[in-house]
């Protein structure tokens, strides 16, 4: 097993291959993230399967696999330039290794008439995403931060958590470089 300090010597916030360097002074503030912590359950209004039928996901059900939680909003752009590619590029490299749960997870805080349920089938098939995927709504009427981000406390999207077997967060911020990711897992699964 890995600790914290070797996954981020690893992945340091430089490698991280962030698009945007400005949102990752903020990213790695105390403000947002919960690195260190235990991953708390998720909640969601809704889960589909890699078909497009119900389906369900666990954070404590899946302990003792490693956890790629994309968060994500349809109207993101920041979401289809970089997050939905990295997550089809994780996914594919995954598909099938039960030790890995790669989840894709729709959390509104804004825009809530277009960012809708609706929408997750939508990017499922558009990027041929073979995973797990859930509509975390959120409130229009009230903080407008679904349970997601408060419980992880997110920045916004595109948003990655990286989950190890432990349960421990050892990844929270905006953008992660899924060819390192890639090669980390396949060498510690190997």
């Amino acid at each position: 097993m890995i600790s914290r300090r070797q996954f981020l010597q690893i992945f340091p916030f430089g490698a991280v291959g962030a698009v945007v360097p400005n949102l990752l002074a903020h990213a790695n503030s105390e403000r947002f993230g919960i690195r260190g912590q235990t991953a708390p359950e998720l909640a969601a209004e809704f889960w589909i399967d890699r078909e497009g039928e119900t389906g369900h996901f666990s954070v404590l059900d899946s302990r003792g696999k490693w956890i790629y939680l994309k968060c994500f909003q349809d109207w993101c752009p920041g979401c289809h330039a970089h997050g939905f590619p990295a997550l089809k590029k994780v996914a594919d490299a995954f598909d099938g290794d039960d030790r890995v749960a790669i989840v894709g997870i729709q959390t509104v805080f804004e825009g809530f008439s277009v960012n809708t349920g609706d929408k997750v089938r939508k990017l499922q098939l558009q990027y041929d995403l073979p995973i797990t995927m859930g509509h975390d709504a959120g409130d229009p009427n009230g903080d407008h931060r679904p349970h997601t981000m408060r419980r992880y406390r997110t920045g916004g999207t595109p948003w990655v958590i990286i989950i190890d077997p432990s349960g421990e967060v050892l990844f929270n911020d905006y953008h992660i470089n899924a060819d390192k990711l890639i090669e980390y897992w396949k060498s510690v699964l190997a």
